[in-house]
């Protein structure tokens, strides 16, 4: 049996054949008439010297040696497919498409977009707002912006900001709980999309980070930050507001943490490309322009005293 491997478009033929169980579709597929089809798929056959279909009057089925290859050439295909579209990616500067979650989205990225926009008018910006982990290749993501303690093996990385969490609330609700007694006997609003964070930075660490015991349960919880968030902003309540979700807010006045304590959660956001993809204009443009956003908001931290939620814990 030889041990080179048969012409790529025979497989092709194959994969086409085997993933129809129909000659006439295949062929269809890969435009090209049934016969050539079918003389394509018996040359594959004949350099394997055992036949991949089952010939029936109306239709074909593959053999064992046909299930055993069939898989294989279908993920070959892919693989393949998947490298051409990122090859081709490499040479197109104009188009950047961004993958994050959907509360960064919507509460950092959205209300900042006009002056990238603005500033490189001649970069397509796309959004995939979502908590899956996509493959740079096999997605075509440019850009990746994550939470969370993962390595990035084998990608270029840049972690974000210090992550932290401290109490925040409209202005007329902050008149109404002076201190952080008071907060004890305030409508709470609880952010259930950074419960997998340990230890904890829930309303029960924050008051005992100020020397309260005190373990709130009641109150309207949702899965989603930007939620949580815009149930703040509404004055339902009082939540517990994520840095990079609340900064701007808090800038703009329409949010203000009028507690100085903030818990330092050791996790972070970043900034994800696949390794050596860094440097292509449109990413390098991108990544300059969220330093410089998150320059912007820096000031916000002044007068907090982060305490890592690790201390809290041991206390």
């Amino acid at each position: 049996m030889p041990d080179r491997l048969p012409p790529l478009t025979a497989l092709r033929a194959f994969d086409a054949a085997a993933r129809h169980m129909s000659f006439a579709k295949a062929a269809d597929e890969l435009h090209v008439t049934p016969a050539a089809l079918s003389f394509q798929i018996k040359s594959l056959e004949a350099h394997l010297g055992a036949p991949l279909f089952r010939r029936l009057n109306r239709a074909v089925e593959l053999t064992e040696a046909g299930h055993a290859l069939a898989p294989g050439a279908s993920d070959g295909f892919q693989t393949l497919a998947s490298a051409w579209r990122a090859a081709e990616r490499t040479q197109d500067n104009q188009t950047l498409t961004v993958t994050a979650g959907p509360a960064f989205t919507a509460k950092w990225l959205a209300p900042r977009l006009y002056e990238f926009a603005q500033t490189h008018p001649e970069i397509e910006l796309r959004f995939s707002a979502s908590l899956k982990l996509m493959d740079f290749g096999r997605d075509a993501i440019d850009v990746a912006i994550r939470f969370g303690r993962s390595a990035d093996e084998g990608l270029f990385s840049i972690p974000l900001a210090e992550e932290w969490v401290c109490p925040v609330m409209t202005p007329a609700m902050a008149a109404s709980y002076p201190t952080p007694e008071s907060l004890m006997d305030a409508p709470l609003i609880f952010d259930d999309s950074i419960s997998f964070i340990k230890p904890k930075a829930d309303w029960e660490t924050w008051f005992k980070a100020m020397g309260l015991t005190f373990a709130p349960t009641y109150g309207p919880r949702f899965s989603q930050a930007d939620h949580a968030l815009d149930a703040a902003l509404a004055g339902v309540g009082v939540v517990l507001g994520r840095r990079a979700l609340v900064v701007k807010d808090l800038d703009d006045g329409r949010l203000v943490a009028p507690f100085p304590t903030a818990i330092n959660t050791g996790v972070r956001f970043r900034f994800l490309c696949a390794q050596g993809a860094e440097d292509r204009p449109q990413i390098a443009a991108f990544r300059a322009w969220m330093m410089r956003e998150i320059d912007k908001t820096a000031h916000i931290t002044d007068g907090l005293t982060l305490i890592p939620s690790r201390e809290i814990a041991a206390r």
